[in-house]
Formats: C-alpha cells, sequence, structure tokens
C-alpha cells in the first residue's frame, strides 16, 4: 500500500475516534494487539484509546511519509473473522469509517477491504441526494421501512447502499414473520410455499380461490426477483463494479415497498398438514 496518500490530522483524528470510540469501538487490548500485529510502535498504553491510537498511526506516517500503515491498521481491525456472531457491530462501525475515509477516496467493503472510489467533496452532496430521494418517495407514499433506509451514510457512492439496505429489511421482516433463519430465494419458498396438504407459513389472503393462490405466488415470485435480480448478484461483485441510476433506485425501492406493505398484512397459518 505504499501508494496510499498521506492523511491528514483531521482525517487520521476522525478514523481513529470511530476506531476506538469509548463505547463501540477498539478496546485498548485490542488496539495494543494490533499495533504490536502490525509492527507500529505503541508510544504511550495509559492514553485515552484514541489519542494512543492517533499518536501511534501519525508518528508511523510521519516516518513512512505515506498513509499505508493506517490503510493497513484499517482493514486488520476490521477484518470480518473479527466479528463473528456480531454482524450490526461491524455493520455500525464499517458505515462510521465509511463516512471518514469516503473524503479520502476509499469505501471499507463487506469483505474488510478497502477500494477506490471517487472522493465525496462534501457532505452537503450526500445529505442532498437523501433529501432529493427521501422527498420523492414520499410522494409516492412509500412503506415508512424504505424510507428509514435513505440516509445520507448510504449515499456517499451512489444508490447501491440504500437499496441493497430496503432489500436486507424485506428478508429481515420475512425471518421475524416466519421465525424461519435463511435468507433470499430458501426464504421465500420456505415462508411462502403452498404445501400440497394445508398451507403456507405466512399467507398473503385466504388462498381460498385460484385467483387468491395467483396472487399469493405472484407476490411470492416478487420478492424472490427481488432477492434474484438484486442481492444475489451484489452479494458476489466487487462494490465498484454496482451502480444504480437514481431513477432504478426509486423503482426498486417502490417495489420494497409493495412488498412491505403486504407483508404487514400478511398472516402466520397452521402451517402444512402433519402426515
Amino acid at each position: 500500500m505504499t501508494t496510499i496518500p498521506f492523511i491528514n490530522s483531521n482525517q487520521l483524528e476522525a478514523i481513529c475516534k470511530v476506531l476506538a470510540d469509548t463505547e463501540k469501538g477498539l478496546t485498548g487490548s485490542e488496539i495494543g494487539h494490533l499495533l504490536e500485529q502490525l509492527g507500529i510502535n505503541d508510544p504511550d498504553p495509559s492514553m485515552t484509546k484514541w489519542k494512543r491510537l492517533y499518536n501511534a498511526l501519525a508518528a508511523k506516517q510521519n516516518g513512512d511519509r505515506h498513509g499505508a500503515s493506517v490503510c493497513q491498521f484499517i482493514q486488520a481491525a476490521m477484518e470480518p473473522v473479527r466479528f463473528s456472531g456480531q454482524i450490526e457491530k461491524y455493520e455500525e462501525r464499517r458505515d462510521a469509517l465509511n463516512q471518514v475515509i469516503a473524503f479520502l477516496g476509499y469505501s471499507l467493503g463487506d469483505d474488510g477491504k478497502l477500494r477506490k472510489v471517487e472522493t465525496a467533496k462534501t457532505l452537503t452532496d450526500a445529505e442532498k441526494r437523501a433529501n432529493r430521494l427521501r422527498t420523492e418517495l414520499q410522494r409516492r407514499g412509500v412503506h415508512s421501512d424504505v424510507l428509514n433506509v435513505c440516509q445520507a451514510r448510504l449515499l456517499r457512492q451512489d444508490y447501491f447502499y440504500t437499496v441493497l439496505e430496503a432489500a436486507k429489511s424485506v428478508a429481515e421482516k420475512i425471518r421475524q414473520k416466519s421465525e424461519l433463519t435463511t435468507d433470499g430465494a430458501p426464504l421465500v419458498d420456505g415462508a411462502f410455499g403452498i404445501p400440497k396438504n394445508g398451507y403456507p407459513l405466512i399467507a398473503f389472503n385466504s388462498l381460498q380461490t385460484d385467483s387468491e393462490k395467483s396472487e399469493h405466488r405472484g407476490l411470492a415470485n416478487l420478492m424472490k426477483g427481488l432477492f434474484g435480480a438484486f442481492r444475489n448478484p451484489t452479494a458476489h461483485r466487487p462494490e465498484h463494479t454496482w451502480h444504480l441510476s437514481e431513477q432504478d433506485a426509486l423503482d426498486l425501492l417502490t417495489i420494497a415497498s409493495l412488498i412491505h406493505r403486504r407483508l404487514d398484512n400478511a398472516v402466520r397459518t397452521p402451517g402444512p398438514c402433519k402426515q
């Protein structure tokens, strides 16, 4: 990473305050271990965590004359295996970091790796995009669960994260209603598949007529289509190769809104008849 430019003091301080946050950041022992692992001198372990980390990284990059050591520390601290069973904690810290490093022209992926992206210029750019998107969605009367994901922190690069979060929110609501733990098409099939005997775990209507059964299957296919067309490809493609226009994002978020609204009114059933 010798091509990483020097990171100025304000940017470095912001990074350290995220990584070594008093309540949600690295512990003192974790900071010490990571610094030792990367061969970075630990000047004063007794200091406040973020100041300790700042002094260590600042001294290192001052000696190197570039910011590679800072990026190496970020990747080591955000290695996904360190967050096994703590997905929410990982995503929260990653989001906070991405708000800072966007101004350096980097983004931290869900694999814990840094990637080059277009450098953010101002906070207001992302705020304006979020407000514009939210206003149009409100005009369309979209579901509140969709509006909740229209945040500036998710729009610093493009509309990728906003639509991804909307799709994830649909899957989470299905899991809550069905008590299943799967994802994507298997989750939809498990929750809405109509067995030969009995009912699906969750029903959109009474399923008494062919028309009602057709509607139920159609909504299930719509959910599978959302996951198949968006979530699955994005889970296996580098983020910088997946970009959405604002219009596409609006349409996908509107579909997610429809699904959320129908899920709110769907009901649990006795399920399949036991043989």
